[in-house]
C-alpha cells in the first residue's frame, strides 16, 4: 500500500466542514470531514492509471483512496494526478456540502447528504452510472447547475462591501415596523461566520429579543426532510421576557449559530435540550431547555420578511421543564397543550 498525500483541504466558512482531496498515486478521492476529521461523505476523482474491471469491496472504509472500475468511468486509461494549485472549492451557502473544481472546470459535488455507508456517494464528472464510489455528475447537473450558481452568487455577495451592514438594516427596518422602535443591540458574532446580533425592544410590560442574521444564510440538511426547503431554510428566533433581557439573550448565544455548526436545522415544534447543568439555564433552574413555536398568541406576528428568494420564520422560544422536554420527545409538543404549555 503506497502513502497517500493530502492535495487539498478547504474548510468551510463555519468552521463545522472541511473538503480534503487526497491521493496514493493510484486514484484521487474528496472527502467531506468534520471538525474532527471524521467523514460525512466522499467521491471518487479520478483514477491514475488502467481501471480495473471490478469493484474493490475493500475500497470503502479501509483508509486508502478507492480505485474506480473500467465500466463506472469516462476515462478507463486513467489521467495525470492532480496539483494542488489546480484544484479549488466552491462551498454550498449552508455549510454542508461542496463543489470541487479542477482549473476552473465543475469536477465533482458533494452534496450534505452523500453517505458511503449507504451506497450515497458524491457526484464526479468522469463517473459514469452509478457505484459505491461516484455517481455521474453530468447525469445531475440540471439539479445541482443551479445550486451551484446560487452559491456562487451568494458567496459573491457575501464577501462584497457593504453586505453585512445592508442586510442587518433589512432586518432591523421589518422589526421596526412589526414590534416598534429597538432598544440596545448586541453583535454576539465572532471571526467565523454566521455573524449574529441581538436585537432588544420593550413592548406592553416586556422585552422582546430577537435574532438578527441568523437568515442571512440557508440552514443545513433542511432538504433532507422538508418538501420546500424554500420556505423553511431560513430562521430567526425571539423570545420574550419580563425578566433581565441580558439572561434571555444567553439563549441566542447558546442556540444562534448552532445550525451551522452541529450540521442541522431549527422548526417549528422542535426542542433543545440545555447544553449546562439545568441549574445555570438562563431563564431559571426549573427548566431544562425550549420549544421553538412560529405563532404564540398575544406576541407580535413578525412573519412577512424575505431574503434571497426564501420565506423568513421567526421560531419563538418558550422555556420547557424536564418532564415537558419528555413529553414533547415522546409524543410530540401538540400533546403539550394538554399541560396547558402552549396556548
Amino acid at each position: 500500500m503506497g502513502t497517500t498525500d493530502v492535495v487539498l483541504t478547504d474548510t468551510s466558512p463555519y468552521g463545522s466542514r472541511a473538503v480534503t482531496v487526497e491521493s496514493d498515486g493510484v486514484s484521487s478521492v474528496a472527502y467531506l470531514r468534520d471538525a474532527r476529521g471524521g467523514i460525512h461523505g466522499a467521491v471518487w476523482l479520478a483514477n491514475h492509471g488502467p481501471a480495473p474491471s471490478f469493484v474493490d469491496p475493500g475500497g470503502i472504509g479501509d483508509g486508502r483512496p478507492f480505485v474506480m472500475p473500467a465500466s463506472n468511468t469516462r476515462l478507463p486509461g486513467g489521467t495525470p494526478p492532480f496539483a494542488p494549485g489546480e484544484l479549488s472549492v466552491l462551498w454550498f451557502e449552508e455549510g454542508d456540502g461542496a463543489a470541487l473544481f479542477v482549473n476552473g472546470e465543475l469536477l465533482a459535488v458533494i452534496p450534505g447528504w452523500s453517505d458511503l455507508e449507504r451506497g450515497m456517494p458524491g457526484y464526479a464528472r468522469d463517473a459514469v452510472g452509478e457505484s459505491p464510489y461516484a455517481w455521474s455528475l453530468e447525469e445531475a447537473l440540471e439539479g445541482l447547475a443551479p445550486r451551484i450558481t446560487k452559491a456562487r452568487s451568494y458567496w459573491e455577495w457575501r464577501d462584497g462591501d457593504g453586505a453585512w451592514p445592508s442586510f442587518q438594516q433589512f432586518v432591523m427596518s421589518h422589526l421596526d415596523a412589526r414590534v416598534g422602535p429597538a432598544a440596545r443591540y448586541w453583535d454576539i458574532g465572532g471571526e467565523r461566520l454566521p455573524t449574529v446580533g441581538i436585537t432588544e425592544r420593550p413592548r406592553d410590560g416586556y422585552t422582546m429579543l430577537s435574532t438578527v442574521g441568523m437568515s442571512c444564510q440557508r440552514m443545513p440538511a433542511v432538504e433532507q426532510y422538508v418538501d420546500r426547503p424554500d420556505a423553511y431554510a431560513r430562521i430567526e428566533l425571539a423570545i420574550a421576557t419580563r425578566g433581565e433581557p441580558a439572561g434571555a439573550a444567553q439563549l441566542f448565544l447558546w442556540l444562534a449559530r448552532y445550525p451551522w455548526h452541529s450540521i442541522t436545522w431549527l422548526g417549528h415544534g422542535h426542542t433543545a435540550r440545555w447544553y449546562r447543568e439545568p441549574a445555570s439555564f438562563p431563564l431559571g433552574g426549573t427548566y431544562h431547555g425550549v420549544l421553538m413555536l412560529e405563532t404564540v398568541p398575544g406576541l407580535p406576528d413578525l412573519s412577512g420578511f424575505a431574503f434571497g428568494g426564501d420565506e423568513v420564520r421567526w421560531l419563538w422560544l418558550l422555556p420547557l421543564t424536564e418532564q415537558e422536554l419528555q413529553i414533547a420527545a415522546e409524543h410530540g409538543h401538540e400533546a403539550l397543550r394538554l399541560t396547558g404549555r402552549i396556548p
